[in-house]
């Protein structure tokens, strides 16, 4: 049976692991063709690539290239066109770093700004206008819970979260009357994860077991007491699971929407 993303191309930014590549897997399981992005190791690149094969997608590209640079990042797009249109682009990729506002490296704010925030506009205002000349396409922005509340020590990285949603909704707005039912038109989400279990928080979790005599299951319990009612992490293709279902033509009046993945954390 036919995939659902079957003729599809995905563009999904800071894929070759965590959520990205949780989104790329699920898509790829759908027939999507895929163009993974983002910075590493040629070993995580080759493991990204083969486990989105392995889950059926037909064509797997790869790009390395920095989103702090504008220029790099034009490039990157023109590149990517010249093999063929983008029917799906998702904005993933993002950095942290965690320090009292008063003493945030002033280097610091501007990477996270231009990584979690300008690359989504950037890579929006190259690739909306072919979707918009074909009358659909599908923009997803992952955002964070962070987007919707705050947390201390996280000024940059707060507030380019909030900037992806009231970004995604302006660019919906922008482009609500494009297309039809029939086609799904054109629409432009957010999804905002609250704690998502990757090897990127296991630092995090490993610091808090050690408080627990080094038992993982209740250093994890520990993290998410203090934010996630539910008390179960997300997995990365929960969140896949979400952007696959806002790719249906059924989900054509679903736009300018932050929806949370976060366990109940947001509704506090």
């Amino acid at each position: 049976m036919a995939g659902q993303l079957q003729g599809k191309r995905a563009f999904i930014t800071g894929s070759f692991q965590g959520v990205g590549l949780g989104i790329a897997t699920v898509f790829a399981r759908e027939g999507a063709a895929l163009v993974l992005h983002g910075l590493g190791e040629q070993s995580v690149i080759d493991s990204a690539v083969a486990q989105v094969k392995s889950a059926g997608s037909p064509k797997v590209e790869t790009f390395v290239s920095d989103l702090r640079d504008v220029s790099a990042t034009e490039n990157l797009v023109k590149e990517i066109l010249r093999n063929g249109e983008i029917d799906i682009l998702v904005n993933n990729a993002g950095i942290q770093h965690v320090a009292p506002t008063v003493d945030m490296p002033r280097d610091k704010w501007d990477d996270i700004i231009a990584v979690n925030l300008t690359s989504y506009f950037d890579t929006m205002r190259l690739l909306l206008p072919q979707m918009a000349a074909r009358g659909h396409g599908r923009v997803i922005n992952i955002s964070s819970v962070h987007g919707i509340v705050a947390s201390v020590s996280k000024a940059p990285y707060v507030a380019a979260k909030h900037g992806v949603v009231g970004l995604t909704r302006v660019a919906a707005l922008e482009h609500a009357n494009i297309g039809n039912r029939e086609n799904g038109g054109l629409t432009i989400n957010a999804i905002c994860p609250g704690w998502v279990e990757t090897t990127l928080i296991e630092p995090q979790i490993q610091e808090r077991a050690a408080l627990h005599d080094g038992d993982r299951d209740a250093g994890v319990a520990d993290i998410l007491r203090e934010k996630q009612p539910s008390m179960r992490m997300s997995k990365t293709s929960d969140i896949g699971e979400l952007a696959l279902w806002l790719c249906n033509k059924a989900a054509h009046n679903i736009t300018g929407t932050a929806s949370p993945i976060d366990g109940g954390w947001s509704a506090q």
